[in-house]
């Protein structure tokens, strides 16, 4: 074939856009704007990629724009961006993504019975007695919230954990959890305001964030072990902040006779982003930039084991597969188009000799064993 026609270009403009929503993979995407310049044209001008990652994820809709020093062509550089940022919602591996706490709605006795007693699972598995432990109260439908800072403001989390603390040093041993629980993700409202240290001066700091995600109720079973409440859908997570709404106490404590909600340990799983993938936030705070670090991007990739979830203090369950190489296919495709680089057209008869030197030097996939 000496002469190649995009049959595309044939089409009325709605029609050919329409075709190409219809590609719901970014490597389609990136493969179908280096076909020809009117294709690329019809990607990077209608914002394709950008338009996936929205109907995957809509609280990517928050980000106001796109920050890439590396390129000054504002619509390709959306074009990568976007396609990158799906294809890390969707492959980096899974990791514990909460960083520090930040506010209990109420506690106990400060510090024994703080907050941050419910970051290291290892006390509770060892039977040391940390937890986190509200004020008593008469209302056994009063809540209680816990405020977590993630490990990044750009984050997708599939599942939050939640063990209940049972008092073996009391009679009975009983077991204070909630009724239900329900999560909330979203960003401050000020961060100047984040520069006060809550848990020390024992104040609530709920009405200091924007909450974008709420989710639905989970049950809570009042039983000593650690629960599972899976996302359904991954959530991302626009600022880096998750609340834990505790609702609806189930058990007394004999020696006041009010109901107490006390937990063990918290923690939430996800897809850490940073540093390839960061959110820069301007007064106000509804003002989002996305800043993309290309190389940082394509170092993440490199580092396959990079930031991946261990789980020696987590029940284990049948391993999943995460297919790194398909990830390392995405880089380059996205590095040679950065480069300027387009693909060739080649002959049906020369095909299948190809296939077979593919076939010769593929790389073993190098399996990422998550929960």
């Amino acid at each position: 074939m000496e002469t190649h026609i995009d049959f595309l270009e044939w089409l009325e403009p709605d029609m050919a856009f329409k075709i190409l929503t219809c590609l719901d993979d970014p490597a389609d995407l990136i493969r179908a704007s280096v076909v020809s310049q009117y294709l690329q044209n019809s990607v990077v001008s209608n914002e394709l990629s950008k338009q996936l990652c929205m109907r995957t994820f809509p609280l990517l809709a928050n980000i106001t724009r796109v920050v890439e020093p590396s390129h000054d062509n504002s619509g390709k550089r959306d074009h990568l961006a976007y396609a990158s940022l799906y294809r890390a919602l969707t492959a980096f591996p899974l990791t514990y993504c909460i960083a520090d706490p930040v506010s209990a709605s109420s506690t106990d006795n400060y510090p024994e019975e703080s907050i941050m007693n419910t970051l290291d699972p290892r006390d509770t598995i060892r039977n040391r007695g940390s937890y986190w432990s509200s004020k008593g109260s008469n209302d056994p439908e009063k809540p209680e919230t816990l405020i977590y800072n993630l490990t990044a403001n750009l984050c997708v989390i599939t599942e939050i954990i939640l063990h209940p603390f049972q008092a073996s040093f009391q009679l009975d041993c009983p077991v204070y959890s909630s009724r239900f629980v329900r999560f909330r993700m979203g960003h401050p409202k000020s961060w100047n305001e984040l520069t006060y240290d809550f848990m020390e001066e024992q104040e609530c700091a709920d009405d200091k964030f924007i909450w974008t995600y709420t989710s639905q109720m989970f049950p809570v079973a009042q039983e000593n072990r650690l629960q599972r409440f899976k996302l359904p859908e991954p959530v991302v997570c626009v600022g880096g902040y998750l609340q834990v709404e505790l609702l609806g106490r189930v058990q007394k404590q004999a020696a006041d006779d009010k109901y107490y909600i006390c937990v063990a340990h918290v923690q939430a799983i996800g897809r850490r982003l940073s540093p390839a993938f960061t959110l820069e936030f301007s007064d106000p705070s509804s003002i989002i930039h996305l800043k993309y670090d290309s190389k940082e991007f394509g170092l993440m990739v490199s580092d396959k084991h990079n930031g991946s979830l261990s789980t020696s203090l987590l029940p284990v369950q049948p391993p999943r597969q995460l297919a790194w190489g398909n990830l390392q296919d995405f880089l380059h495709m996205v590095q040679a188009h950065d480069n300027g680089v387009e693909y060739e057209w080649v002959d049906d008869d020369n095909d299948n000799d190809d296939d077979e030197d593919d076939m010769d030097g593929e790389d073993e996939i190098d399996p990422v064993f998550l929960i």
